[in-house]
């Protein structure tokens, strides 16, 4: 298609071409025009260089202070539920000391026994940590939303289930462990 669109704008314009040859020397004073042309261009550019040289790196300074000051200013600082309120930050606070108690002591617990629940419940606290990441993100663009305040209470809550659950569940390993020594010694 391109090439038919060429092929019929030469033939439109067939026999309005210029094909005359220019006349003897018409090289040469050409090339000597353009020497004349282009030191005066030269001399005009390094001239309007000297001039422009100072400014242009002044107006590179601003630029770039200007786009540094916009990205500082573009990337918020997450907010987490401290930040809220006093009340919230107390709350915050409450649930990390409990979180970090427990934790320390699913860790203690770590057995050949309780491996498999160890690990598991550790996974899930990852799960849970980076959702409650995602919570404080929305939280700052949200502009303190009610509902992912509660989330992120929730979030919490749900942690210290976690924990407590899986303590449960150990405890409950180290008392059928027992049992089944107790019967092995009868025995």
């Amino acid at each position: 298609m391109e090439k038919d669109n060429l092929k019929n704008l030469f033939e439109k314009l067939d026999g309005q071409f210029d094909i005359e040859t220019p006349s003897i020397g018409h090289q040469d004073r050409f090339l000597s025009k353009l020497k004349t042309q282009d030191t005066k261009v030269t001399t005009v550019k390094s001239k309007g260089k000297n001039i422009w040289k100072p400014l242009m790196a002044v107006a590179a300074s601003v630029i770039l202070c200007l786009s540094l000051f916009t990205i500082t200013q573009q990337e918020p600082e997450v907010k987490d539920l401290a930040s809220v309120s006093p009340e919230l930050s107390k709350t915050q606070d409450f649930f990390t000391t409990a979180i970090n108690k427990e934790l320390a002591l699913l860790k203690d617990e770590r057995s050949p026994e309780t491996k498999v629940l160890v690990d598991d419940a550790l996974k899930q606290l990852n799960i849970l940590e980076k959702e409650y990441e995602l919570l404080k993100v929305d939280l700052t663009e949200s502009g303190d939303d009610k509902r992912v305040i509660y989330a992120m209470i929730s979030n919490f809550q749900t942690r210290i289930d976690v924990l407590q659950s899986v303590l449960e569940n150990i405890e409950e390993v180290k008392q059928l462990k027992q049992q089944n020594n107790e019967i092995k010694n009868t025995i």
